[in-house]
């Protein structure tokens, strides 16, 4: 358990630290929710890069570093879309994908051929940690009286549809990049369907 993965874990944990703290509905609360939010995405990058800079680098890093991204990150969409900021079924997409990439992430470590995390997957996670945040100082500032200076560039953002707008993108992205996935990696999907084919079909039919 080396600090990556211990990073790695901490992000998890904080995970739910920060949907509670978002659904409190105080400022302080809120506020808690925005830092915890942070420092959940500030390990995401400082577990990468310590992996790198001192050989940390493991099969099950590998495997849950990812996972632990998709985790904050879907909850982060699945909350906004109960406050309302988020379309039910860009959710579905977002959070569908990232499912269905886990289990063949999953099955792919299980028959030791770990899949390497692609790089228009990894500016897919990017994009949505940087919407997220987006998504988070609108919600945020809304809920201040912080002058008519700031309340016209919300106004602004809310009769442009800049948040839904840049959702589109992000759905897009991430439809891609599970495209891509599933491309690049046709061999574990064709091994996973016959595997689960023979688990379902007794091979004496």
């Amino acid at each position: 358990m080396n600090l990556p993965n211990q990073l790695t874990l901490l992000r998890i944990f904080l995970t739910p630290i920060f949907v509670l703290l978002l659904f409190m509905d105080t400022t302080v609360s809120q506020l808690g929710s925005f830092i915890v939010f942070s420092l959940a995405s500030v390990t995401d990058w400082y577990d990468g890069y310590a992996a790198r800079k001192f050989g940390f680098i493991s099969t099950w890093g590998k495997f849950f570093d990812p996972l632990a991204d998709k985790i904050l990150v879907s909850s982060g969409f699945v909350s906004f879309s109960i406050l309302g900021y988020v379309p039910v079924w860009m959710v579905i997409i977002l959070v569908a994908r990232d499912f269905f990439i886990t289990i063949l992430r999953s099955y792919a470590v299980i028959k030791k051929r770990p899949i390497e995390t692609n790089v228009f997957a990894k500016a897919k996670t990017f994009f949505q940690f940087c919407v997220l945040y987006f998504i988070f100082l609108y919600h945020l500032l809304g809920k201040q009286d912080l002058g008519k200076g700031v309340a016209k560039v919300l106004e602004v953002i809310q009769n442009l549809n800049v948040i839904f707008a840049l959702l589109c993108i992000i759905t897009f992205l991430t439809a891609i990049s599970g495209l891509i996935y599933l491309i690049e990696n046709r061999s574990h999907l064709r091994q996973m369907g016959s595997d689960i084919y023979r688990m379902f079909v007794p091979s004496d039919i």
